[in-house]
C-alpha cells in the first residue's frame, strides 16, 4: 500500500508544497497523470526528485493529497453556507460560486481531482466517500428548494451531476491571466445554473454575501 510521508511542517514548507501542487497540477494538464511522473514535476521545479520524494513519497500520495485537500475544502464551504444563507436559490448560488473558487484558487492542483480512478482502490474509497457527502449536501439544497416551491420539479441527482460537472469542468479551461477571476466566473455559472432550476415565474436576485476562500494549506 502507498504510504504518505510525514509531511514537513513550516511556513516554508507549505509554500513549497503548494508550489508543487500547482506544478503538478499543470504537468497533468498538459501531460496526463498517468504520462506524467515525479521527475517531470521535479524538473518543472527545478528541484531533485530525492527533495521531491522529501514531501510527498510517490506520485499516488500527491494525488490523494490533492483530492482529500479539495475535498476538505468543499465540505467546509458546505457547511458554512449552511449557516450564512438561508433560501435554497441563495445557498445554491453560494455553494457554486465557492466551489469555483475553491477548486481553482483555493488548492493549487485541484486539476488532479478528476483523476479519483487513479488512486488505489483503499484511497479511492476515501476520496469517494467525501465526494458523496458533498454530492448529498448539494442535493439537499436542491430538494429543499424543490418543496419550498422555488425550484421546478427535477430529478435531483441529475441536477446535481449537472452542476457538479459544469463547475469541476473549469479547472480544465480556467486560467488567472484569462481576465476574469475565479469568483466572477463562478459568480457567472451560479446565476445561470439557479436560474435554470426556478419554477416558472419565479425571481431571484443574487445574494450579497461574499463566499470565503476554502481549501488549501
Amino acid at each position: 500500500m502507498v504510504q504518505i510521508v510525514a509531511n514537513p511542517a513550516g511556513p516554508k514548507a507549505l509554500a513549497r508544497k503548494l508550489e508543487i501542487l500547482r506544478s503538478a497540477s499543470y504537468a497533468f494538464g498538459e501531460r496526463g497523470y498517468h504520462e506524467t511522473g515525479m521527475r517531470d514535476i521535479a524538473s518543472d521545479l527545478g528541484m531533485t526528485v530525492g527533495n521531491l520524494y522529501y514531501y510527498f513519497a510517490n506520485k499516488q500520495a500527491l494525488l490523494y493529497f490533492c483530492q482529500d485537500e479539495t475535498l476538505n475544502g468543499l465540505l467546509d464551504l458546505a457547511a458554512w453556507v449552511g449557516d450564512n444563507a438561508e433560501g435554497a436559490a441563495e445557498r445554491l448560488f453560494l455553494l457554486i460560486v465557492g466551489h469555483v473558487i475553491c477548486i481553482n484558487e483555493g488548492v493549487p492542483g485541484s486539476l488532479a481531482h478528476h483523476d479519483v480512478e487513479a488512486l488505489e482502490a483503499s484511497w479511492r474509497a476515501k476520496i469517494v466517500r467525501k465526494r458523496r457527502r458533498y454530492e448529498l449536501a448539494l442535493r439537499t439544497v436542491i430538494e429543499d428548494g424543490i418543496r419550498a416551491g422555488v425550484f421546478a420539479k427535477t430529478d435531483v441527482k441529475v441536477a446535481a451531476l449537472a452542476i457538479l460537472g459544469a463547475a469541476n469542468w473549469t479547472v480544465k479551461w480556467f486560467r488567472e491571466e484569462g481576465g476574469l477571476g475565479a469568483r466572477a466566473v463562478g459568480e457567472g455559472f451560479a446565476g445561470q445554473l439557479v436560474r435554470g432550476l426556478l419554477r416558472p415565474g419565479a425571481r431571484f436576485e443574487p445574494p450579497n454575501i461574499q463566499v470565503p476562500v476554502f481549501g488549501g494549506l
